[in-house]
C-alpha cells in the first residue's frame, strides 16, 4: 500500500471564531485553525464536514487538509470590536489543534499568544501530546486561570489505539502529557471519549485509573457518535478489524440512539438512553470515585480581558 501524502491548503475566511447556540456543549464560541485532521480517528464526527469542499469524508478527510495562517489576525480583530464580551474560546472541537502540521505552521500557539496577550480564557482539546510544545504559554495561561486542556485517550491498547487513529500520539503518550500539565499547574481533565461499546469500553476504568495516578483531578466520556457518512465508515472499520462482533458493536449503539445509528437532535445528540448507556454511566461514575476524580469545572476568569485596539495592539486603558 502506498504511504499516504498529506497536503495543505491555505484557507482565509473573513472571521475565525464560530458562535453557536446548541444546548449540547459547554460554550459558545469555537476556534478551528485546520479542517480536517491527520489523525484519521474513524470514529470522526467532523468527517462529514469535508464534503463541503467536494471531499470525500474518508482518506480525503485524513490526507487533504486546511489551514487558516491568519487565525490569530482575524482574532484581535474580533477581539477589538466595542461589542466584543469575553467568554472561554474552545480549540480543538471540530478538528485536533495540535495534530502534526500544527508543527510546522504553529497556528495554535500564534492563537494562545493572542489569548495570553489579551488575557482571554481558553480552552484545549486535543488527543496529542503535541500540546506540550507550548506548555510555557499554557502555564502562564493557567497561572492567571486563564486555561483548561483536556486530552482524549480512547483505550490503553496502543494496538488498538493504531486501529481506530492511526497517527494521533500513543496512550501511554497522552497519560504522560496530563501528567506533565498537572506538574505545571494546568487544569487538565482526561476525556474517556468516545466509548465504544465491546471495543474500548472495557478500558473505562484503567485510564481513568493511569490518569488519576498521573495527577488528574478530572474525567469526562463521551459515547460514539456516527452522524452521516461516519456510520457507514465505522461499518466498514469493524466488518475488516472486528468481524466477529461486528453486529454486536451497531446494535448496541442503536439501543442507545433510539433504534438509529446516530441521533442527531440537539438536546439528544450528547445524551445516549437506555440499558446499555446507563451500565456505562454508572461503571464511570464508580470509577471516579474509586480514583477520588470529579468532573471539570469551568471556572475560567474572563474580568482580567484587555480589549486589543483596532490595529491589534493592546489599549492602554
Amino acid at each position: 500500500m502506498d504511504k499516504l501524502r498529506t497536503t495543505v491548503t491555505h484557507e482565509f475566511p473573513k472571521a475565525i471564531l464560530n458562535f453557536n447556540t446548541s444546548p449540547d456543549v459547554p460554550f459558545d464560541r469555537s476556534i478551528n485553525a485546520y479542517r480536517g485532521c491527520e489523525h484519521g480517528c474513524i470514529y470522526c464526527f467532523a468527517r462529514p464536514t469535508h464534503a463541503f469542499h467536494d471531499l470525500s469524508p474518508g482518506l480525503d478527510f485524513e490526507t487533504k487538509l486546511f489551514a487558516k495562517p491568519d487565525a490569530a489576525r482575524l482574532l484581535r480583530q474580533t477581539l477589538a470590536k466595542p461589542s466584543y464580551r469575553a467568554a472561554p474560546i474552545a480549540m480543538g472541537t471540530n478538528t485536533d489543534p495540535y495534530q502534526p502540521i500544527e508543527a510546522r505552521y504553529r497556528i495554535t500557539r500564534a492563537v494562545l499568544e493572542v489569548c495570553l496577550e489579551t488575557r482571554h480564557p481558553v480552552t484545549i482539546t486535543t488527543k496529542s501530546d503535541r500540546v506540550l510544545h507550548d506548555l510555557d504559554v499554557i502555564a502562564e495561561l493557567a497561572r492567571l486561570r486563564l486555561v483548561e486542556v483536556g486530552i482524549s485517550v480512547t483505550s490503553l491498547d496502543a494496538r488498538l489505539s493504531g486501529l481506530l487513529e492511526p497517527r494521533a500520539a500513543s496512550p501511554a503518550k497522552r497519560i504522560a502529557a496530563l501528567a506533565r500539565l498537572a506538574d505545571a499547574g494546568v487544569p487538565c481533565h482526561v476525556s474517556v471519549a468516545p466509548v465504544i461499546p465491546s471495543i474500548t469500553d472495557h478500558h473505562i476504568e484503567g485510564i481513568l485509573k493511569e490518569a488519576a495516578a498521573a495527577g488528574v483531578q478530572a474525567a469526562t466520556w463521551i459515547i460514539v457518535r456516527l452522524p452521516h457518512e461516519v456510520a457507514p465508515l465505522f461499518r466498514e472499520w469493524l466488518e475488516t478489524h472486528f468481524p466477529d462482533r461486528a453486529g454486536k458493536v451497531m446494535a448496541t449503539i442503536r439501543s442507545i440512539r433510539g433504534g438509529r445509528d446516530n441521533d442527531p437532535r440537539f438536546g439528544k445528540r450528547m445524551k445516549p438512553e437506555g440499558v446499555w448507556a446507563d451500565l456505562f454511566r454508572s461503571r464511570f461514575a464508580i470509577a471516579m470515585r474509586r480514583h477520588g476524580l470529579s468532573r471539570p469545572t469551568l471556572q475560567l476568569d474572563c474580568s482580567l480581558f484587555r480589549k486589543p485596539s483596532a490595529d491589534g495592539q493592546l489599549s492602554l486603558l
